[in-house]
Order: C-alpha cells, then sequence, then structure tokens
C-alpha cells in the first residue's frame, strides 16, 4: 500500500504542479506593461471566459482517457483520427523546443539578480560558455524528469511553495512598500474609467499575452485520475 502511494501523486502535488505551470511573475509584469491598469479587467475577463472553462475540458479530457499515456495526442485520437493526433502531437512539441530552451536562460536571469541585484551574470561568460551552461541545467532537470514520480514530487513541491510564497510576499509588499519608504504611488487613478480598457483594435492586440499567460494546465490533465 506505501508503496503503491509513493507511485501516485496526491492533489497537493497536483496543485503545486498546476501553480508552477500556469501561474508566474513575469506574466504579471508583461501584461501590465501591455495594458497598465487595464489589465485588471482583462484578467478578470480571460479567467472566466477562457481559462476557467479551458481547465474544466482539459480536466474533462483527461479523466475520461485515463490509460491515454500522451496527452493531448491521446485525447484527439480518442475522438479523431491518427492523422490529426500525430499533427497535433508534432506543433505541440515544436513549439515546446524554443520554450522549453529559453528556462534554463530564465533561472541563470533569476541567480544573477539574486547575487548581484542585475541581470550581469551571462555578461560574464562567452557565448559558448553560457551556452554550455544553460545545457547543463537542462540536462539536470531532464535527468530529474526521469527519476520518476517521486522526483516530481519533490520538485513540484519546493518549486510550488517558494512561488507561492513569492507571490504572496509580492503582494503584501506591494502594499507596504510606498508606506514603509514614505512615498506616494505613481499610479493614482483607480476610478472604473482608469481601469476600464478600450475595447478597440490596439487592445485586442495585447490578448495573446493574457491566453498564453494562462494556459499550461493540458500538461497536467494526464497525470489525473
Amino acid at each position: 500500500m506505501q508503496e503503491q502511494e509513493a507511485k501516485q501523486l496526491r492533489w497537493y502535488n497536483l496543485a503545486m504542479m498546476a501553480f508552477v505551470s500556469v501561474w508566474g511573475f513575469g506574466n504579471v509584469v508583461n501584461n501590465y506593461a501591455n495594458q497598465g491598469l487595464t489589465v485588471i479587467v482583462s484578467w478578470v475577463l480571460i479567467i472566466s471566459l477562457y481559462f476557467i472553462p479551458y481547465a474544466l475540458m482539459v480536466g474533462e479530457l483527461g479523466s475520461a482517457f485515463k490509460t491515454g499515456k500522451a496527452g493531448v495526442s491521446s485525447w484527439i485520437r480518442g475522438t479523431s483520427t491518427p492523422l490529426l493526433a500525430y499533427l497535433a502531437g508534432w506543433t505541440y512539441w515544436v513549439v515546446h523546443v524554443p520554450y522549453l530552451a529559453q528556462k534554463p536562460q530564465g533561472a541563470l536571469i533569476a541567480l544573477s539578480w539574486a547575487l548581484f541585484k542585475n541581470g550581469s551574470l551571462m555578461e560574464r561568460f562567452s557565448t559558448l560558455t553560457t551556452q554550455l551552461i544553460i545545457l547543463a541545467i537542462f540536462l539536470v532537470f531532464v535527468w530529474l524528469a526521469s527519476k520518476g514520480i517521486t522526483s516530481i514530487k519533490r520538485v513540484s513541491n519546493v518549486a510550488g511553495m517558494a512561488m507561492f510564497i513569492m507571490s504572496m510576499l509580492y503582494v503584501v509588499m506591494m502594499v507596504a512598500a510606498p508606506a514603509m519608504r514614505d512615498i506616494q504611488i505613481a499610479t493614482k487613478d483607480w476610478s472604473l474609467s482608469g481601469i476600464m480598457p478600450k475595447f478597440d483594435f490596439s487592445y485586442f492586440t495585447t490578448i495573446s499575452m493574457l491566453v498564453f499567460a494562462v494556459g499550461g494546465c493540458e500538461k497536467l490533465s494526464p497525470y489525473g485520475k
């Protein structure tokens, strides 16, 4: 019984994995830079109209195809044709090649800010050295993933708790920092007109960033039972 439980992910393991996969500080900063305070309304709309239905759908698919081991490809193969399943799997793999490759670089940038309070760490190395360091970090995480459920649970718990705590600190310090430093908040217009977006062409060109921000839970639904 204990051995079987050790090979299973508990609900809080999946919750931490989902939090890491979907949430990110970069998503908050990038979308605020694009839309300003109007992003508040945008977040409400994208979560209610896209993310919640999307999460429910992939959760249902993951539950319906419990024996499928290929995620999106398994769902499409079970509901459509093998050709479409192959094309879905191939395109899913292609778009994740640059996405996963840049993750170790993000880790180096974060480490640079933690150590030197700037992003100059990679400037200390040649291009080739930086590439080799990024490759080494990537291979370490591939090795950890190959160790199975136990390794995944530990990494997801540590990463999820760290990001959750940082998120809470971010919110608390955002409110507390102006009072601690005795400064005024630069943004003063918190009225309805200040946060209500203008639904024009310029606004809709930024929607893709919000869709990207709330994506990722389809990676976790195959783990559900």
